[in-house]
């Protein structure tokens, strides 16, 4: 079964979408989905760095450039 969300936006953010919308030849129901999945998205990475920070800075890793140059 699928799920319903109603949701109230503002005057800016209702154009600001229409237009984005009408330039992408997408749904506002298709756009309003992928912004969702983005921000679960990057809330859940933004979970898992917290959890792994310690354990990274246990080793060494104190920056994303830490990290960057072990990986390259």
């Amino acid at each position: 079964m699928k799920g319903m969300v109603t949701i109230r936006l503002d005057g800016e953010l209702e154009r600001m979408l229409d237009t984005f919308c009408r330039r992408t030849k997408r749904k506002r129901s298709e756009v309003v989905r992928d912004a969702l999945r983005r921000q679960l998205a990057l809330f859940m990475f933004e979970q898992l760095r917290h959890k792994a920070m310690p354990f990274a800075e246990a080793r060494g890793y104190l920056t994303d450039e830490d990290i960057f140059k072990a990986v390259s």
